[in-house]
């Protein structure tokens, strides 16, 4: 059962606050599955990779998934713009696409969609045709919390390749085991 908000400000009042660092070196004990996020539209074209993913709820006429992208970055607001993104979920050989669409290679961000083949499946968002998954999204809602925007996408068309998921825990890629 959830703390009401009064018993809720009170506790808070009578902690210390997080450490930063304390949170993120927790947070990077956590395993997640690496995904680029691409939009197009009249906003323009960009992608990022990012492990903040998340299922909302199946149990819509569509489907709803979150992503968290930081406001600052080059790419959310042409997703809030356009209106519609890709989660192109990463399988475990594709740590190229990762560590191209988180900038770790450097290069021009104009060539990045060179690289591997890229289709569409209903909306205009480029969709990774080797990807482990593809969920297609319109943007249903966007809440702004500290530094990012919190999207939560319905999910318009979903494609399947078989594999296994590119993992990243512990500041590196990781692989599951058989």
């Amino acid at each position: 059962m959830p703390a009401s908000p009064a018993r809720s400000a009170i506790i808070e009042e009578q902690l210390p606050p997080v450490c930063r660092g304390e949170f993120i070196d927790g947070m990077s004990r956590v395993a997640a599955a690496v995904s680029i996020v691409t939009t197009d539209g009249a906003a323009g074209r960009d992608g990022m990779a990012v492990t903040a993913m998340s299922a909302v709820s199946a149990d819509a006429e569509f489907p709803t998934l979150l992503i968290c992208v930081k406001s600052t970055s080059r790419p959310a607001p042409l997703i809030r713009a356009n209106g519609v993104f890709c989660v192109n979920v990463l399988a475990e050989n594709q740590v190229a696409f990762s560590d191209l669409f988180s900038g770790r290679n450097g290069g021009d961000r104009d060539s990045w969609f060179t690289h591997g083949r890229w289709s569409r499946l209903y909306t205009s968002a480029p969709a990774l045709d080797s990807a482990l998954v593809n969920f297609d999204c319109t943007v249903a809602e966007v809440s702004d919390v500290g530094t990012h925007h919190v999207i939560i996408g319905s999910v318009l068309a979903v494609r399947i390749a078989p594999g296994r998921p590119l993992l990243y825990a512990n500041r590196g890629y990781g692989r599951l085991s058989e």
